[in-house]
């Protein structure tokens, strides 16, 4: 049975996209998350480096010894392991590098998530093995 061309939709012209597809995406220093993939900006309230997202807490091995060096070779995912809370009050997140698995400990900032840091925070406290062994040491 032939196709009638009459009853074909006609496709509408593409709209323009401002979205630049090259390295950097949309704005300069722009990233998307390895993790949640959510666009972040690098300006973050609390800290001059932001190096994680603020959703889901994730990061990428970038820095090798200052923070904001972006000189590490890895550039592999970094999975948020824990905090950590220095004497002045101050909240760290510990991560991990799943390529290379180096530990680091990076700021928190003023947007992240609050229920992801709660839930960050908490997560000792599910494995009631580990809670116990925490007490046990104390």
């Amino acid at each position: 049975m032939p196709r009638n061309n009459n009853n074909r939709r006609q496709r509408r012209p593409q709209r323009h996209k401002d979205v630049l597809h090259t390295r950097g995406g949309h704005r300069a220093g722009d990233f998307r998350c390895a993790s949640c993939r959510l666009d972040v900006s690098p300006d973050a309230p609390g800290t001059a480096h932001r190096n994680h997202c603020p959703n889901c807490l994730a990061s990428l091995h970038v820095d090798r010894k200052i923070p904001g060096d972006r000189d590490a070779d890895c550039r592999g995912r970094m999975d948020a392991l824990g905090l950590s809370v220095r004497t002045d009050g101050e909240w760290l997140i510990i991560h991990q590098c799943a390529s290379c698995g180096e530990l680091s400990a990076n700021r928190i900032a003023g947007d992240d998530n609050p229920l992801a840091l709660v839930r960050l925070a908490l997560r000792p406290l599910a494995d009631a093995k580990a809670a116990g062994r925490a007490l046990l040491t104390l």
